[in-house]
């Protein structure tokens, strides 16, 4: 497997390190998933994941926010080391436990699937992190959740039940809840994978906006229009391995590498 090119001078300065991974390794029984993964974030940098099916892309940022426990390396937020690698089987401490929450709370996690509480209302799913995660009063949580909402466009279904709202307007809202955290980053896992083109331009107008506002996110994504459009840099994973990053004229440039070429067939 290549080595992966590097950015360039002037990508590296523009965006200080918010996130730095270092030789993450993780397995599942015989099979490695990450090899030696690498890479830094930038805080109010948006950084395109891309790779085929299979290549450890989702399983990367579950390792970063440890709803995976991964085997080896180590992550750093803001300098800071945040977690490391335990060894397979490891029995988590009740404080290793909460580290690990806290992490949540600064590097907060957008699935593909919107998993909002059906017996509660917009507002009162947006307001679960604040009020319970962060221990803010009701009243604070419910300003929060207000702006969360009115950010992405979506305070007129406040009072809706989720189940009535469509696919685009429920990833909306998930992104609200998201935001509600008031994180430092974003981890976002292919979060318009389940909906049309429509639905999908609309969550991407969201994502627009909050990368304009200086919003740092990691992006895990097969659309390429938007990978181009809207990130800063982009990282290409085969086989548990970065083998390319760069800024997306360079990625997707008059030469590309045989693994992008082959992605760019495959997701036109």
């Amino acid at each position: 497997m290549a080595e992966p090119a590097m950015r360039t001078a002037r990508e590296a300065a523009d965006f200080p390190a918010i996130l730095e991974a270092a030789g993450i390794r993780k397995s599942f029984g015989r099979k490695a998933v990450l090899r030696g993964v690498s890479f830094t974030l930038g805080r109010a940098e948006v950084l395109a994941l891309l790779g085929p099916n299979g290549c450890g892309k989702s399983t990367l940022l579950r390792c970063l926010n440890l709803l995976e426990p991964y085997e080896a390396g180590r992550v750093l937020l803001d300098e800071r080391e945040v977690s490391s690698g335990v060894p397979p089987g490891h029995h988590f401490s009740g404080e290793e436990k909460e580290r690990a929450r806290a992490l949540r709370r600064r590097m907060v996690m957008i699935f593909q699937r919107f998993n909002l509480f059906p017996h509660l209302t917009v507002l009162q799913n947006v307001m679960c992190g604040p009020r319970y995660a962060l221990g803010k009063p009701p009243d604070e949580a419910r300003a929060v959740a207000e702006r969360a909402l009115r950010k992405v466009g979506l305070w007129e279904k406040h009072p809706c039940d989720p189940l009535t709202l469509s696919g685009g307007q429920q990833q909306r809202a998930a992104i609200a809840r998201a935001l509600a955290m008031e994180p430092e980053l974003l981890l976002l896992d292919e979060p318009t994978s389940s909906l049309d083109p429509v639905m999908t331009k609309e969550v991407f107008k969201v994502m627009r906006q909050l990368a304009a506002d200086g919003m740092t996110m990691l992006l895990v994504t097969h659309d390429l229009d938007f990978a181009r459009g809207a990130a800063d840099r982009i990282l290409f994973m085969e086989e548990g391995i970065i083998t390319a990053q760069g800024a997306p004229d360079y990625i997707f440039g008059a030469q590309p590498t045989e693994g992008i070429r082959r992605f760019m067939q495959e997701y036109p």
